[in-house]
């Protein structure tokens, strides 16, 4: 009987320096290089259609000087950054830098604030919780324009079941939408209220991701709630906090429709945002400044490409940590 032997294994390549050479990668077929260029064709066609193609419009806009001849010719001067020069040195400039910080930055701070708080509140699973969950999505799903409305009817000075609610308890009518000292107060409490259920979606979806046994066993270790929350809640949802502040303040850098719908940006420019501003140069004159409106446009988009590049940043730095 024949003993059956196998044949010598080849030894391995080696390098100049005696090492087992790597193997040449492998190249994809390509079916496969053309399959994978036909799934990320319509992305790409969409991403420079809706994206890439509007900034370019919008920077060619702020560079020139467009008026609605030129416009719809096509002929417009190249000016530089005459157009950012104008912006700068208009005297509605300031206020409306600080009115866009103070709008972003008061609705950020309570929308998470409160978004957090009913976001734990719900994890709790009590009964009827999924109900309520979803009565606090009616003002993200309604349209801007219906909250906005609604928003102006409640607090008008007059009528408004607000100022009737106040004189309940002996307090006089306020001028909520016509008075400079409050108009900018009543659309932060109206952004608010439109974007606290997003809060609550994003914010409870990451409350799921936490084991139930970190609270069990800090609990065992006699951490009361207060603890636990600091401990454990806070610190394991910051992934999760951060892209949602992330999220919220591209959101509310360019809200326009609501302060747009309740007082267009007044009275005497007290509510006015780059946002609105923009819009009032663009479009809201019998002689549009195309250029300048492009260019406060601009620093809306910087403003937001700056935050998403500090997230990444700080993203970065976490996972190599």
């Amino acid at each position: 009987m024949k003993q059956l032997t196998h044949p010598p294994e080849r030894p391995p390549a080696l390098d100049h320096q005696g090492a087992p050479a790597p193997h040449p990668p492998r190249r994809r077929p390509a079916s496969q290089q053309w399959a994978a260029w036909a799934f990320l064709a319509p992305v790409t066609a969409y991403l420079a259609l809706f994206y890439a193609y509007p900034l370019y419009r919008n920077l060619d806009l702020s560079l020139r000087n467009y008026t609605v001849r030129s416009f719809v010719q096509g002929d417009a001067p190249f000016t530089g950054l005459a157009n950012y020069r104008t912006v700068f040195d208009d005297p509605t400039f300031t206020p409306a830098l600080l009115h866009t910080v103070v709008f972003t930055a008061v609705c950020l701070a309570f929308q998470y604030a409160i978004g957090l708080a009913l976001a734990v509140f719900f994890n709790q699973h009590f009964r009827l919780s999924a109900t309520l969950r979803a009565l606090f999505l009616v003002p993200w799903l309604l349209p801007l324009i219906v909250s906005a409305s609604t928003w102006s009817w409640m607090l008008n000075s007059e009528s408004g079941v607000v100022n009737t609610a106040l004189n309940v308890f002996g307090i006089g009518p306020v001028n909520w939408l016509t008075s400079p000292e409050w108009s900018l107060t009543s659309v932060i409490i109206a952004n608010i209220w439109i974007g606290v259920p997003f809060n609550l979606v994003v914010l409870y979806s990451g409350l799921q991701s936490i084991p139930a046994s970190l609270y069990e066993a800090a609990a065992l270790d006699g951490a009361n709630a207060w603890r636990r929350f600091w401990s454990i809640t806070f610190p394991l949802l910051r992934p999760v906090s951060a892209i949602t502040l992330l999220l919220g303040l591209v959101y509310t850098l360019k809200v326009f429709d609501i302060i747009w719908i309740m007082t267009k940006g007044g009275p005497a420019d007290s509510s006015t945002t780059f946002a609105t501003w923009s819009y009032q140069l663009g479009f809201g004159n019998l002689l549009p400044a195309f250029g300048p409106g492009a260019a406060v446009g601009n620093l809306l988009v910087v403003a937001a490409l700056v935050f998403g590049l500090v997230y990444l940043r700080v993203q970065r730095k976490q996972y190599a940590s």
